[in-house]
């Protein structure tokens, strides 16, 4: 058989479970080749990370077409007052500088609404990090946002949009994807990617004025997402940490679902820190106020730090201390000191700074954004070679929990994985992202071990929730409904019966392979077991 034949699409046998597993690598170099060769080259070769090359750009900022908004409204559209818009235009900009701070931030709000705001999503962050060089080309975050306005120049809709060539900063680890398609002989890199920079928080990512053509202007938005991974020929779209609306929406626009699991506070309207204590197992309250006297027995100092009584000072301590943290194993330093300098400035009171001072010197401090109705923990860092027992869970829990009832805000959200954050009133929540797989074959694979892996995933969030620390059985679970299709792909997979004992087991082996597994990646969310040959992998 010829290297033609091995590798046409019409008789390769494509693997459906190969995505998460160590990827096998042809051994026949031509027919690696001729696979390539079936694949459009790249309009776009992306710089590479930690790659001197320049970047080649061909067709960047291009217009994705004019579209028409059907239909007549009953009203004046609020976003062009005494006139009616009948044509929208898509484009892509390459720069946040390009799109005004106020049309920015009024599909911002709109999107989410005033009481649940999600500052990550503003005008002044995401140019924050364009303008520190954080989020920029060179660092393989080139912009691409796509912006919607009518003839009358009113801007309907923008999306926040990066063309990527690596996957770090994510938080949805797609590392198994790449290296299988690597295996193969096809570029994973450059992808596309809706997300905010760095921030694995949950809000909506197409952001859209309230009008009467907003479901239109939502649904010319999504497929203009999908035209311009075709028309740069990337390998893939990703939609990370969307709102669960928009996941649910755009699996008809063909996108694949996919959910992990983050550990967030919920404020059941207590008055204060010890009343949420009360709520609590005794053993587990006993162990909170335990940790917490060890702080004071340090002669620490808690301050909780906001607007104006931030200063530069604060933000020079603030780098070291994330430095500190980011240059330990595992660590990648993203953001610069002129971003915390640049967001402290543009942000004011949307900024939370909790930091621990021994003798009126700063030697520890966690980084917080406030938003509608959510307060967003974000960094921690200490002083090097400092150790205080517990100022970790204290800047970073405790604090929080007390500046959130303080501000009558409804839950925090303490970032990425911890399983420790459990023990401490952070329960498992439902993250949700979207995937567009341009490659047929690719996209059945991938479509297969998300469907395994998302029966893992709930698994464990139940054996979680069950091991909570409070009296009553509280859950932030979203329940999630499998539909018929999905039903129907996961009968087709191999699955293996496992009894509570069994996964329980796999759960506390996450645990200790966690902190001692070696990994050349991102670390992991998740362990996948493979059932068809019962090995488990490691998804990072």
């Amino acid at each position: 058989m010829s290297a033609s034949s091995c590798c046409h699409p019409a008789t390769t046998n494509w693997p459906t479970s190969f995505i998460g597993t160590a990827p096998r690598f042809l051994e026949n170099f031509a027919c690696k080749q001729s696979f390539r060769s079936m694949v459009s080259p790249h309009k776009i070769t992306a710089l590479f990370w930690g790659s001197k090359r320049t970047a080649e750009q061909r067709e960047l900022n291009p217009s994705l077409g004019t579209f028409t908004l059907a239909g007549s409204p009953a009203r004046e559209d609020v976003s062009s007052p005494g006139r009616r818009p009948q044509q929208l235009s898509v484009s892509v900009v390459s720069s946040l500088s390009d799109i005004s701070s106020k049309d920015w931030d009024a599909c911002a709000m709109d999107a989410a609404g005033p009481e649940k705001l999600n500052p990550f999503l503003t005008h002044a962050f995401l140019s924050s990090l364009e303008e520190s060089k954080c989020a920029v080309k060179e660092t393989g975050w080139l912009p691409q946002h796509i912006v919607a306005q009518d003839e009358f120049r009113n801007t309907l809709g923008v999306v926040p949009l990066y063309l990527k060539s690596h996957s770090y900063g994510e938080f949805v680890f797609d590392h198994s994807w790449a290296d299988a398609y690597y295996g193969y002989g096809v570029q994973y890199y450059p992808k596309l990617q809706s997300c905010i920079p760095f921030t694995p928080v949950t809000g909506q990512r197409i952001l859209v004025r309230n009008s009467w053509y907003k479901d239109q202007v939502f649904g010319i938005l999504v497929q203009a997402l999908k035209d311009l991974t075709e028309k740069f020929q990337v390998s893939s779209l990703h939609v990370t940490f969307p709102s669960e609306s928009e996941w649910k929406q755009m699996k008809s626009f063909g996108f694949l679902q996919r959910i992990g699991m983050q550990y967030h506070w919920k404020n059941r309207n207590y008055k204060n820190f010890d009343e949420f204590l009360m709520d609590m197992k005794q053993s587990k309250r006993k162990t909170i106020r335990q940790e917490r006297k060890k702080i004071f027995a340090q002669n620490l100092k808690m301050k909780r730090l906001r607007g104006d009584e931030i200063k530069a000072k604060h933000w020079d301590s603030f780098y070291q201390f994330y430095r500190n943290t980011t240059d330990n194993k595992w660590g990648r330093a993203f953001l610069t000191k002129d971003f915390f300098h640049n967001m402290g400035e543009k942000m004011g009171d949307h900024v939370l700074l909790i930091v621990a001072e021994e003798e009126e010197k700063l030697v520890a401090g966690a980084l917080n954004l406030i938003g509608g109705d959510t307060l967003f923990g974000r960094l921690w860092g200490c002083l090097p070679q400092a150790y205080f027992p517990n100022l970790h869970f204290e800047a970073c829990y405790y604090q929080a929990i007390e500046a959130a009832i303080e501000l009558n805000l409804s839950k925090v959200e303490a970032g990425a994985q911890g399983e420790h954050k459990i023990q401490r009133g952070y329960l498992p929540v439902t993250t949700y992202s979207c995937h567009y797989i341009l490659n047929d074959g690719f996209r059945k694979a991938i479509e297969d071990f998300l469907v395994r892996e998302t029966d893992q995933v709930k698994q464990v969030m139940k054996l979680l929730n069950d091991s909570g620390p409070f009296k009553t059985k509280w859950t932030n679970q979203a329940k999630i409904e499998l539909t018929e299709t999905d039903e129907a792909m996961k009968a087709k997979s191999t699955n293996v019966e496992a009894t509570n004992k069994t996964d329980k087991a796999v759960v506390h082996r996450m645990y200790r392979r966690n902190r001692r597994r070696k990994l050349k990646s991102t670390p992991f969310l998740l362990p996948i077991i493979v059932e068809a040959d019962e090995r488990e992998v490691w998804i990072t």
